[in-house]
């Protein structure tokens, strides 16, 4: 993983991990304050600030992610490229495109911001609650997906029929069709209308 001036302040000088931190934030997304990531999601959950990613390829096919099995939250579930959180004044975009590169192994060729939604998300399985300030972001991918497998169970591209296939068969975050139709307008301005995003 590529040291970067978020990532080297979360690293204790002993190499043990330290408490990631989320931004706390109001309705209007402002920043209020920091917790400890687990604290912000027990219930009721926090509000703090997401980011979301969802890129395509050439072909104009959703890049999905199966998360580990190993995670915390959601363990299993498929879920949109690349999802995360911010560290404290960090800003989203450089969030999601460190996370891509974390999780996916890969650099965006385009990374366009795509909007904001809040919602509030319970996940049945896990108890957690997800009260997010969520920043969408669209884009293409045009190198091969090198996933870590501590945090990417599996990954496929999915055109828009067989996502709708694959929706009603296996399970998705809790959060998934939330962030998905909220990119939508951004997801039709970048592929192709036959697409059909």
């Amino acid at each position: 993983m590529p040291i970067t001036p978020a990532t080297a302040t979360h690293t204790a000088s002993n190499g043990a991990a330290e408490a990631i931190l989320l931004e706390l934030v109001d309705e209007s997304g402002t920043t209020i304050g920091t917790a400890e990531k687990l604290t912000a999601h027990q219930p009721p959950g926090q509000l703090h600030r997401a980011f979301s990613v969802f890129l395509f390829d050439e072909q104009g096919r959703l890049l999905l992610q199966q998360r580990a099995l190993g995670k915390y939250h959601s363990p299993g579930v498929w879920s949109n490229t690349c999802c995360g959180h911010p560290y404290p004044g960090e800003s989203p975009f450089a969030a999601a495109a460190r996370r891509t590169w974390e999780e996916l192994g890969i650099s965006p060729s385009l990374l366009a911001e795509a909007g904001t939604v809040r919602y509030n998300h319970p996940d049945p399985a896990s108890g957690l609650v997800e009260q997010e300030f969520n920043h969408l972001f669209v884009g293409l991918v045009q190198s091969p997906v090198r996933p870590d497998p501590e945090e990417v169970g599996d990954y496929v591209f999915v055109t828009a029929a067989e996502l709708a296939e694959r929706h009603e068969k296996d399970p998705f975050s809790a959060w998934f069709m939330t962030v998905l139709d909220a990119a939508r307008p951004a997801i039709r301005e970048l592929t192709d209308p036959a697409a059909g995003w």
